[in-house]
């Protein structure tokens, strides 16, 4: 016969304990309901076709959607979704910022991007943010549902050309360009440097990559001093000689 313990009580058994059994009800109550997504685009019509999408599956709810990245944040604080699916070019708040505070705020959701950027540094910048899958908007009629299977199983996952693109970088050792004199630039700031000689504000190139305007700014003084431009016109005339726009 097992002693007691001096005051008297039996220790309770590991899954006898309260706060056990409360996690073990919580995590039957999620795994019986419906998987609960919030997808996150600035444009109704896209909003539309991935609800449409996902909720051809009876096992899937899209109970949220929001239209900028500050609502966005506001419903995953709240609601604390089983999945983001997340735009990165959004108004106010980029993607990326809501994909980091959202994290924070509700560290068991998981996000999926559902982006129009074909860019694997950018794909590598979302997965160190907390990511778990990147789909293109021009693959999503294929693979968003599997994407969401995957993730729903906490396995990662990546489009089809995206992933061929980041295992041959990885194959060929690339994460980053040799532009200058041993200078290397990485592919970000490749592409932000792209962008600006291309005539794109600030701004815009923010847009364009699913980041703000703030780090486009640092990417661009950062390219400046590594390649010691005095002016933008250097940059710009750099692209040019270099190949990286049209003259």
């Amino acid at each position: 016969m097992p002693k007691k313990p001096q005051n008297g009580r039996e220790t309770p058994k590991p899954l006898d304990h309260p706060a056990l059994k409360e996690l073990a009800a919580e995590a039957a109550k999620r795994f019986d309901r419906p998987y609960r997504v919030l997808v996150v685009d600035d444009h109704p019509l896209v909003r539309r076709g991935v609800r449409t999408l996902l909720e051809s599956r009876p096992d899937i709810e899209v109970a949220w959607e929001a239209s900028s990245g500050r609502e966005a944040i506001s419903m995953i604080k709240t609601g604390k979704p089983d999945l983001v699916v997340l735009d990165l070019t959004l108004p106010e708040v980029t993607g990326l910022e809501v994909l980091t505070t959202g994290k924070q705020d509700s560290p068991a959701t998981e996000f999926l991007i559902l982006s129009m950027h074909f860019s694997d540094e950018l794909a590598r910048e979302a997965l160190r943010c907390g990511a778990l899958g990147y789909v293109l908007k021009s693959d999503a009629d294929s693979e968003l549902l599997e994407a969401v299977n995957h993730i729903r199983h906490h396995q990662p996952f990546f489009t089809t050309t995206l992933a061929i693109s980041m295992a041959r970088n990885f194959v060929d050792g690339r994460s980053s360009i040799s532009v200058d004199d041993g200078v290397r630039l990485t592919n970000r700031e490749i592409e932000v440097l792209q962008l600006l000689a291309s005539g794109r504000s600030n701004k815009e190139a923010a847009a364009d990559l699913g980041v703000s305007p703030r780090t486009i700014e640092s990417h661009r003084n950062r390219i400046m001093k590594r390649l010691e431009f005095k002016s933008f016109s250097d940059m710009v005339r750099f692209a040019v000689r270099e190949r990286l726009v049209e003259g």
